[in-house]
């Protein structure tokens, strides 16, 4: 019996102008689809010019310039209504999708959807929901007390998985589905009698505990951040917030 770890996975990575889902832009993305585990990867790639300037300090993390992207760029409404039609192409064909820290990559897509194609990601996944696995969630459900950082760089490192070309969204996506799939396998006692579909709406109630953890963290340390518990997608923010 194969388990679903070792069967066909997609997964989906961007990169951006900066950690503001609200208000920064996707500049490149790419979805990876692999059919069985160390099988050959096929990998659709996006480029955006993202119509505002893209400050130099996410330029220095994924190597973007602004030149670069007004020259080979494209423009972000139809890249936008692509990338959401291929995620449900993906769902359509049972394929569960892999999204490292999902709240932001699914969050700033549904509001890029929003800005150019006055659409939202839902739309998309109407008679198709996603179901996604989001390698930060389960590691830190599975392994909660190890100690440090869980980057993708980091979980890569826990797990042995190859990462070359940190913060390229192809690599990235490419490295997050063998996180998941060493994951799975390391944890598979816990993990083998539970479909995908019921994994994802596990990490649902995951996440929102170790968002109020984290939360509580925050709080006791007079931090003033907030931590929104929504997973995998944020809801909109009211207009008038």
């Amino acid at each position: 019996m194969t388990h679903w770890y070792e069967g066909p996975l997609a997964a989906f990575d961007t990169e951006t102008t900066g950690v503001d889902v609200e208000q920064d832009r996707i500049v490149s993305a790419a979805l990876v689809v692999q059919d069985t585990a160390g099988g050959r990867p096929r990998i659709t790639r996006w480029l955006v010019n993202p119509g505002i300037p893209v400050p130099r300090a996410a330029t220095e993390v994924h190597g973007l310039t602004d030149d670069h992207l007004q020259h080979h760029g494209r423009w972000p409404a139809p890249v936008m209504e692509e990338v959401a039609r291929a995620l449900a192409e993906q769902s359509a064909a049972g394929r569960p999708l892999v999204v490292m820290n999902a709240p932001f990559d699914l969050t700033i897509l549904d509001r890029e959807l929003r800005r150019h194609r006055a659409s939202s990601l839902a739309r998309y996944m109407e008679n198709v929901p996603l179901c996604v696995l989001d390698p930060r969630v389960l590691d830190k459900h599975l392994d909660r007390y190890r100690k440090g950082r869980r980057t993708l760089t980091d979980l890569c490192a826990q797990y042995e998985v190859e990462l070359t070309g940190a913060h390229d969204a192809a690599a990235d996506a490419v490295a997050a589905l063998d996180v998941v799939r060493a994951v799975a396998r390391r944890f598979s006692s816990r993990l083998e009698r539970l479909t995908p579909a019921e994994l994802h709406a596990r990490q649902a109630v995951w996440h929102a505990a170790q968002a109020r953890g984290l939360q509580a963290w925050f709080t006791r340390n007079g931090t003033p951040e907030l931590v929104d518990p929504a997973w995998p997608l944020r809801p909109e923010i009211p207009a008038a917030a």
